[in-house]
């Protein structure tokens, strides 16, 4: 930066910084130029301090007045000076404490709204991870359920076959039945002649009707059977069908639960605007107590210029104009 700053911008800097209620050092008023060395500027501080006491002392404001007069309105110059800051740095201290303690509430419920919106999202995961378990278990018994009617379905279509079967021996018994007695009556008629004959046929006609009737308890024994393995299926296929509606039991919870999650989540996002809008209500409040303070040094200045009339010979008409005192907003 120049070195060569000049000394009335250095001065003017530090009586801005010194009007805003802060201390000027080197680097505010660095700052508030937006130049000069620390070395230059450190200098041109120093004697501005060195004036500024002078300037407090009545020196050079307040130019062949008594010491007395002078005095007294340095007094009360200082009095007003130091009123004013003084309320103006409570204020934004007070404020500036109460701000510090809300962010520090903020923070903390913001990262306790953070670990609560991780909970509710691993939660989430574990509900969704569970749902999909759930909906693999249900594909899976859907499958079992499908190949347990394809094997009930095959089962019944057994019994039909036997059955029919059983119904093609009943039919044939009968005809043999019927075929004795023909045989039978064909040997009365013919006994004589042909009785070696008719022992032969009634012999066949006998172990013909053994082998139906073998055949027939057979067909009846393979149809109880079946009889059995379909009530089997039928008592899996029941279990099967009740383990499934177990498992959409349990897909409706997982769904309540992830629903009872995300009302959660809506709960936290809407504390969080509240905290948001109770930051913007104290920076609000922050504004205005600036506002007070500048109006404060308004008055401060207003008081310099009374001084400075008084100085020049020029007071008023045998009694001081009243100030008017800014009003605090609310």
């Amino acid at each position: 930066m120049a070195v060569g700053v000049p000394e009335n911008d250095v001065f003017a800097a530090a009586d801005a910084v010194l009007a805003r209620g802060e201390r000027p050092t080197v680097e505010r008023v660095r700052l508030e130029l937006g130049r000069g060395s620390p070395a230059r500027v450190g200098a041109l501080l120093d004697k501005w301090w060195e004036q500024l006491a002078d300037r407090l002392r009545g020196e050079t404001r307040l130019p062949g007045l008594p010491t007395e007069v002078a005095q007294a309105f340095v007094a009360i110059w200082q009095q007003a000076s130091t009123l004013a800051q003084g309320l103006a740095e409570q204020g934004l201290a007070d404020q500036r404490q109460v701000l510090a303690d809300e962010r520090e509430a903020l923070g903390a419920l913001e990262a306790r709204a953070r670990l609560e919106v991780a909970q509710a999202r691993q939660q989430t995961a574990e509900a969704v991870s569970a749902r999909q378990g759930v909906e693999i278990r249900l594909a899976d018994l859907d499958q079992l359920l499908v190949q347990r009617q394809a094997q009930i379905d095959d089962l019944s279509r057994q019994r039909d076959e036997l059955q029919a079967q059983r119904d093609d021996s009943r039919h044939q018994s009968l005809e043999l039945q019927q075929q004795l007695l023909d045989s039978r009556e064909q040997a009365e008629r013919a006994r004589d002649e042909q009785q070696r004959y008719t022992r032969d046929v009634e012999d066949r006609a006998y172990r013909e009707i053994d082998r139906a009737r073998e055949e027939s308890k057979s067909l009846a024994v393979q149809l109880k059977d079946a009889g059995t393995r379909l009530q089997s299926l039928q008592q899996d296929l029941q279990a099967g069908q009740t383990a499934l509606a177990e498992a959409r039991e349990q897909r409706g919870v997982a769904q309540t639960q992830r629903d009872q999650l995300q009302l959660a989540q809506a709960a936290v996002c809407e504390q969080l605007q509240a905290l948001q809008q109770q930051d913007q209500l104290r920076h609000r409040e922050l504004v205005e107590l600036r506002e007070q303070a500048a109006a404060s040094r308004a008055l401060a200045e207003l008081l310099r210029q009374q001084l400075a009339e008084v100085a020049a010979g020029h007071p008023t008409e045998g009694r001081s104009r009243p100030v008017r005192t800014p009003s605090r907003k609310k």
